[in-house]
């Protein structure tokens, strides 16, 4: 009976698996979507892989605008790309927040209390993201080129100088005391000087004692008379003298193109003329 039973069984189990095996493929066909979902998300993974491309194209070089963002999808038309008058131009710019190039012009003690002159000299911006960059990190120094817009800093060097002095308590105050512009065509030649006579505390009045001034790199000497008549003769320095090095001389400065001078008069006395003597 157990034998008949099993083979009554077989034929309805052979007929349950015809049924399975029809229901799979039934699926199978209804697998074909999957299959093309499975392509539009290969294709996605690729497009996601161009923008993260472009994307780190404008991190690494996002100093150079239109190259990088030429690289992004949608910025050659359409409403998603960054109109052409805000796109940053390709240019050779340096570094933003760079620090100026500085110079001590002079240090000295005068009645116990230490003073000195310093020069910051900004290079030329070579177009108008470098001048913003360069306005920019003059603020860190505050300092201003007395300029409206970046577009009149483009092709023109900003200096400032500083004078300070050390009070018997030992604090220290320091002024900007004068700034320029210099462009290619501010150029000095021959005898040619510029200087200006301001007390030697930048916050106290007194006489005219300490003269700041600039001259052509090819004078060689420099020479401040007083109203005593006494003199102080400025010399070119010696090659191998250090630009922060002690001592009144002619100095240079990267960024610029003339030699800084300072002279001190004698207590007693104050500024009457300069001249370039050499």
């Amino acid at each position: 009976m157990m034998s008949a039973d099993r083979e009554t069984d077989h034929p309805m189990a052979q007929h349950d698996i015809a049924l399975l095996l029809a229901d799979a493929a039934d699926e199978v066909e209804i697998g074909i979507a999957p299959t093309q979902a499975l392509i539009r998300g290969g294709r996605r993974r690729k497009a996601r892989r161009w923008a993260v491309a472009a994307a780190t194209t404008l991190v690494v070089t996002g100093s150079t605008g239109a190259l990088a963002m030429t690289g992004l999808p949608g910025a050659d038309g359409g409403d998603r790309g960054a109109p052409t008058a805000t796109r940053p131009t390709l240019t050779a710019s340096p570094p933003p927040l760079r620090p100026p190039t500085g110079v001590t012009l002079a240090t000295g003690t005068d009645a116990g209390a230490p003073w000195h002159v310093t020069l910051d000299v900004w290079p030329a911006p070579v177009d108008v993201e470098d001048a913003r960059s360069s306005m920019n990190a003059m603020v860190r120094y505050d300092e201003t080129p007395g300029v409206n817009t970046p577009e009149e800093l483009v092709g023109r060097s900003a200096w400032f100088v500083h004078r300070g002095t050390t009070t018997k308590d030992g604090v220290d105050q320091e002024h900007l005391t004068l700034q320029g512009l210099t462009g290619r065509d501010d150029t000095m030649s021959g005898k040619d000087i510029d200087a200006v006579a301001v007390p030697l505390s930048p916050f106290a009045e007194g006489p005219e004692r300490l003269v700041i001034g600039h001259v052509a790199k090819t004078a060689r000497q420099v020479t401040c008379t007083w109203k005593d008549g006494t003199t102080t003769k400025i010399d070119k320095a010696p090659v191998h003298t250090g630009a922060d090095s002690d001592g009144l001389t002619l100095r240079t400065a990267d960024g610029s193109p003339y030699h800084w001078f300072v002279c001190l008069a004698p207590t007693g006395t104050e500024y009457e003329s300069a001249e370039v003597t050499g």
